[in-house]
């Protein structure tokens, strides 16, 4: 177990807690971010381009002129895509780009992001983070005072709602629940703050997937 100190909002020591080394102490697989990173990028894509093609515009389906004896091109169709109007030559459709890679991979993703923070001094855990009051200044104070001044994500239990309120106009921190905690939010910030609660809550997400791991059946050979 990887024992962390806990401070309070004032960076006060106040005790220490023991969190499991397979999810904040164990090896930095940093393949798996680009990985991870790529398929929630994609995902955020929307697909949404369209053009229409020769068969979906307005027009008349009327030969324009006969065939042969003119001098002039076969054209069939006034909405042929060489005129004015006419339809795009294979235009872009609608697309969905998200895909999922492996549990697996996205749970070693996880763990090798949080790793990665605690074994670089970037993790802090404070025992709770309760604010007097909805106020940005007052978030940034303790923020200050734990010397995470710069891209700080902040995880806590979901139901702490003055700090929720209090960060929602930061822009560069962010506020995320344990099960909102995600690799590419993890990675754009510069340091993770957990409340005690949130570090416990993160843990057990990532070892009930990891003991949830397909496997063969008890007696099966």
């Amino acid at each position: 177990m990887a024992t962390v100190d806990v401070y309070n909002l004032k960076r006060e020591k106040v005790g220490t807690v023991d969190l499991a080394d397979e999810v904040f102490a164990t090896e930095v697989k940093e393949h798996l971010f680009y990985e991870v990173v790529k398929a929630q990028l994609a995902s955020k894509r929307q697909g949404s381009a369209t053009a229409k093609n020769r068969s979906a515009v307005a027009g008349s389906t009327k030969k324009l002129y006969k065939q042969k004896g003119t001098g002039r091109a076969r054209h069939g169709s006034i909405r042929a895509p060489v005129f004015v109007g006419g339809g795009q030559a294979h235009p872009p459709r609608n697309r969905d780009w998200s895909y999922r890679p492996p549990r697996q991979v996205r749970l070693g993703a996880l763990r090798s992001a949080l790793s990665k923070f605690a074994k670089e001094g970037r993790l802090v855990v404070v025992d709770r983070f309760e604010l007097a009051e909805i106020k940005t200044k007052g978030l940034l104070q303790a923020l200050g005072a734990l010397k995470t001044e710069r891209h700080t994500l902040v995880v806590d239990v979901a139901g702490n709602e003055n700090l929720r309120l209090s960060i929602r106009n930061c822009e560069d921190h962010q506020f995320l629940p344990p099960e909102g905690v995600n690799v590419y939010d993890l990675l754009r910030h510069d340091t993770l703050v957990l409340s005690k609660d949130a570090a416990k809550a993160l843990e057990t997400r990532c070892l009930s997937k990891a003991e949830n791991k397909p496997g063969k059946k008890a007696g099966a050979k």
